[in-house]
């Protein structure tokens, strides 16, 4: 353990201040012993988990089960465009500490759709250990960190305790209500929304690991795709461009923020 002793000042003088917590351990004669007591990453680490399982649905079960599930987990960073889950995977349930996901669903023809977004403190895969593998992948769209959850363990617990069971069906009835917003924004929503989400799921399904979000599109590509014109599309792009959410070239739209770009898709300011 470090430590510095500064003759007859205060200890804020010393420049230790931003370093870690300061311990005043004894003083005489005007010496002090300073003891710089370093911050332990690992325990940063467990209470970003902590923060995300509390504010997750998961924070609503028992103790004794969020203790065990947190002792067992294992977190895990991946690079923006990581396929974390492809159609018919074996199922199994993530909790996002932090980063931006979203859900997509693939035709045959290789179109795809987002179906849902998935930031810090949302858990992916609840539905599948219910009624197992499902047709959709999982993409990140910015470094993401995740917290994976033992499923047996959740699926076990929630046949022996009601409660268990009952915090799966609400989590389950809240995930059916965003999906249902969601499928209304790709029908019905805003231009300004519309656009926002056609660029997200563009750039994401050109997007490589470890690569840019980059959606390879002219502005009146755009409109065609959102059922606009184009001179309606360039002013919500400067609109995004002042608001660094985007960077625009002639014939692509590179996505600066796609946190800040999917909350134009929910919340948008009016047009």
């Amino acid at each position: 353990m470090p430590s510095v002793s500064c003759p007859g000042v205060d200890v804020r003088s010393c420049g230790i201040e931003d370093v870690g917590r300061v311990a005043l351990l004894a003083g005489t004669a005007g010496f002090f012993t300073v003891v710089i007591l370093m911050p332990d990453p690992w325990r940063v680490v467990d209470r970003e988990v902590a923060d995300a399982v509390a504010g997750s649905f998961l924070g609503r079960l028992p103790s004794d089960l969020v203790d065990a599930l947190v002792k067992v987990g294992e977190r895990i960073d991946y690079p923006a465009g990581s396929t974390i889950y492809r159609q018919g995977s074996f199922p199994r349930s993530v909790l996002v500490v932090s980063g931006l996901l979203r859900v997509y669903m693939s035709s045959p023809e290789g179109r795809q759709v987002t179906v849902r977004y998935a930031r810090s403190c949302d858990v992916l895969g609840i539905a599948v250990l219910v009624g197992g593998p499902a047709d959709v992948g999982v993409q990140t769209l910015a470094e993401s960190s995740l917290f994976r959850i033992d499923s047996r363990m959740l699926i076990s617990a929630a046949h022996r305790d009601a409660r268990v069971a009952w915090a799966l069906a609400e989590e389950l009835n809240r995930r059916l209500y965003e999906t249902l917003q969601q499928t209304a924004i790709n029908a019905f929503g805003s231009v300004r929304q519309r656009v926002a989400a056609h660029l997200l799921d563009l750039a994401s399904a050109q997007q490589r690991p470890r690569g840019h979000l980059m959606a390879r599109v002219s502005q009146q590509e755009l409109a065609d795709a959102v059922g606009s014109v184009r001179e309606v599309v360039a002013r919500i792009l400067r609109d995004f461009r002042v608001e660094r959410l985007v960077a625009t070239s002639p014939d692509s739209v590179h996505v600066l923020d796609p946190a800040g770009l999917h909350d134009q898709c929910w919340n948008p300011p009016a047009l």
